[in-house]
């Protein structure tokens, strides 16, 4: 079977895929009190079953899990012992399954997302958040790229194209501090960038609009970009089939070359790895992200 047919068979049939993410801080002097929050287990979701996952952090310690208000997979931990470096692994499985558009899901119109509780139940979604704001030339962008378009579907796939050809997709541009405004100026970014910038734009014109992060498996032929690290990409309420993913880094529809971790309003809400701590001076991190297929 050739490449590209191993790649056709995984969008089609999805995929068992495993993850290793390993985050390394080394401080540049002993550190006490750190408190962290961390988000690095796949969610429960109707695209992807979760096989199983371990989280082991150095110095050892004891972890907390819970589900934060977004849904999330949450593990808390405190270290108030000295030390000089902080290590961080997930281990991951997952089962994908390929993605399927009903035809509602596909010619839906805004009004149906004005129905009361399915209002309600993305009323957060639809407002500026920290990282997401609602200036008047996003909102004018978002009318002139979806004014001649019907369906949300038609809306958001108009407005992540015109996103992955107008921005140049940039690493060290920016960092995760950040502001949407800026990249919507400079037009370039990362993948963080473009899902603000796309949530940005449909929630503008009454399209819910979600932050996602996960991790994308590449395959052999390194088609996609962000498989180096964890990946972001934004989520669209399609009326019929729920939240949908639009990756406009790459282009195409979140498939079950996709593992969603997290979502929330914008990155503060999703953060991999969150925390503070006592001293230490300057601090080195490195992160390594290995996606394969099992």
């Amino acid at each position: 079977m050739s490449e590209e047919q191993i790649h056709q068979t995984e969008r089609e049939e999805g995929a068992k895929l495993s993850v290793r993410h390993r985050t390394v801080f080394e401080y540049g002097g002993m550190v006490t009190n750190s408190v962290n929050t961390i988000r690095l287990e796949p969610r429960y979701c109707p695209s992807q079953k979760n096989l199983g996952c371990f989280v082991k952090v150095l110095p050892a310690t004891r972890l907390r899990r819970f589900e934060d208000f977004y849904g999330n997979i949450t593990h808390h931990f405190e270290i108030p012992a000295p030390h000089s470096r902080l290590e961080i692994e997930s281990t991951i499985k997952v089962r994908t399954f390929p993605l399927n558009l009903s035809e509602k899901a596909i010619h839906g119109d805004p009004e149906m997302l004005k129905e009361t509780e399915l209002y309600e139940s993305t009323w957060q979604y639809l407002q500026e958040s920290r990282r997401v704001s609602s200036r008047p030339e996003i909102w004018r962008q978002a009318v002139d790229l979806t004014c001649d378009k019907i369906a949300v579907y038609a809306k958001a796939n108009a407005i992540m194209e015109w996103i992955h050809t107008e921005f140049l997709y940039s690493a060290g541009s920016t960092n995760v501090d950040t502001h949407i405004d800026v990249v919507f100026e400079m037009r370039q970014g990362v993948c963080q960038d473009f899902s603000h910038v796309m949530s940005a734009l449909c929630r503008a014109i009454g399209i819910p609009a979600r932050y996602v992060s996960g991790y994308i498996y590449n395959g052999p032929r390194d088609i996609l970009i962000g498989s180096q690290a964890s990946h972001a990409w934004c989520e669209v309420f399609l009326p019929g089939d729920g939240w949908m993913g639009f990756d406009p880094t790459n282009n195409t529809l979140a498939d079950a070359r996709y593992v969603k971790v997290a979502v929330g309003r914008d990155y503060d809400d999703v953060a991999p790895i969150r925390g503070t701590y006592n001293g230490g001076g300057h601090s080195r991190m490195e992160v390594e992200v290995v996606v394969e297929r099992v």
